[in-house]
């Protein structure tokens, strides 16, 4: 008797809640998120902080830079002849600043709400943990849980301070990059452990403020990664503005009192000061997603490991952000998430994100880079000559009081292509994306003969592309 012929049984599609779910509201999952609300999928995301950003928003990246803008612009109402007069300088303490960081916040929740809402992304406040690689559990503030599930889930939870065991961040005179926000006295002096950027942005915030700063780094010396020249032109502006600078130090213990805080050093140094800013590292949130429910674990730093298209090791959860380490930039941190959404959809034929990210770091002054260094050109053996422009010597820096710093360019002596730019001084991580611009361009568009071949606006500080390619163009022989 011949068999019948079964048909294979087919399996009932799965029905999930969402498309996609995103984990943490910063710059990586808010590229992600309107990435994937515009092709029209069911997206939510969750949040732990009652307002969206991320600590991007809150606690990093705006807040510091509002800060920052505001100390120099004190700076230079202080500096301008036409202001000082016979009158003693203009002073304002750290908690008078802190209102316009506030302000600026504010409008950023606001814009970036209306993003969400605009594009139909449901939002969630609340912990997300991991149920199994498609479940989620919310865990909302007033105790009550959710479940969610979707097809694909993004992390970008961000990352948040190193805190050592041996030190007690509970002491109100011991602050990590994020407490300090809280900062309510007026200190007189204050040391900062760790010299990236972090460190080396506030040391120029509370020297700009007038407060005493022995800023300790635990290197031989300021943002080794920079450029050589940059990293000395910030040692030196931060050194003529009196900050104290000690390098390759590391701490042994920090003893916190009710009226002041004494640092020891492993090499027997010892300081004491008002307060301490920890700002040495940071750890990935991953702590509270209950990853092993998801068969994915972090590293030591609380990262994760992704591939080019920010894939984990779980086919259909993504990561992105502080969170995969490397480059823990805001600005990546957006063209991360569209990424990942990209290839979320297998649409991934031009997503990728550049190799040459230009750094922003917002000391007083800045400094902004893109390419290569001089150190790294050198060892590579690449034939390199160097163009210069003093901003002393530019119509603009001159009338705006801005002297302070310089533009460097660096390119092959013989193709002309611009292999790196690196600029110390005011606007630089403003200007550096001109340079940028060309360098992305195919075909002999890459050349620093562009720069003398167009026509500035005069009086600009971009001027200083022309001045730095006219200066570079008369070494060769």
């Amino acid at each position: 008797m011949a068999k019948k012929n079964v048909s294979p049984r087919k399996k009932k599609p799965v029905s999930y809640t969402y498309d996609a779910i995103i984990i943490g509201t910063g710059p990586g999952g808010e590229g992600a998120a309107m990435n994937l609300a515009k092709q029209n999928k069911k997206v939510a995301v969750i949040e732990r902080y009652k307002d969206v950003g991320g600590g991007c928003t809150h606690w990093g990246t705006i807040p510091s830079k509002a800060l920052r803008q505001t100390v120099s612009r004190l700076i230079e109402y202080n500096a301008n002849p036409l202001f000082s007069g016979t009158d003693k300088p203009k002073h304002f303490t750290f908690p008078d600043i802190l209102s316009h960081a506030d302000a600026v916040i504010r409008k950023q929740v606001r814009l970036r709400s209306g993003f969400y809402d605009r594009n139909r992304v449901e939002h969630y406040c609340g912990e997300a943990s991991f149920i199994d690689p498609h479940t989620i559990q919310i865990l909302r503030n007033d105790g009550s849980v959710e479940q969610i599930t979707a097809e694909k889930i993004l992390i970008a939870t961000g990352s948040r301070p190193y805190h050592p065991d041996d030190i007690d961040f509970s002491h109100p005179r011991v602050y990590d990059s994020d407490s300090i926000l809280s900062l309510t006295h007026d200190p007189r002096h204050i040391i900062i452990y760790g010299a990236g950027v972090i460190g080396s942005e506030y040391a120029s915030i509370f020297r700009g403020l007038g407060v005493k700063v022995d800023l300790i780094n635990t290197r031989d010396r300021l943002l080794s990664f920079l450029d050589d020249e940059m990293s000395d032109s910030l040692s030196y502006h931060l050194w003529n503005n009196g900050v104290v600078i000690r390098h390759g130090e590391q701490i042994e213990r920090v003893e916190a009192k009710d009226d002041s805080v004494v640092v020891h050093l492993e090499s027997g140094k010892k300081m004491r000061a008002d307060c301490l800013l920890f700002a040495n590292g940071r750890t990935g949130n991953t702590a509270d997603l209950n990853l092993d429910a998801a068969g994915l674990k972090a590293d030591g730093r609380g990262q994760l490991a992704v591939s080019n298209t920010y894939q984990t090791q779980v086919e259909n959860i993504y990561a992105v952000g502080d969170v995969i380490g490397y480059p823990s930039l805001a600005s990546a941190a957006f063209d991360q998430g569209r990424i990942a959404a990209c290839a979320m959809t297998d649409d991934c034929s031009n997503a990728k994100l550049i190799t040459d990210i230009p750094t922003g770091i917002y000391t007083i002054p800045e400094i902004s880079s893109v390419g290569k260094t001089e150190q790294e050109l050198t060892e590579a053996k690449i034939p390199y000559e160097v163009g210069r422009a003093q901003f002393k010597h530019l119509a603009r820096a001159q009338i705006a009081n801005s002297l302070v710093g310089s533009l460097k360019i660096l390119f092959h002596r013989e193709s002309k292509e611009i292999l790196g730019i690196h600029c110390f001084g005011e606007n630089a991580a403003e200007i550096i994306h001109i340079g940028q611009a060309i360098m992305q361009q195919e075909n002999g568009g890459n050349t620093i003969e562009y720069f003398v071949e167009t026509t500035f606006n005069y009086p600009t500080m971009a001027e200083a592309f022309r001045v730095a390619a006219l200066n570079g163009l008369n070494r060769l022989f």
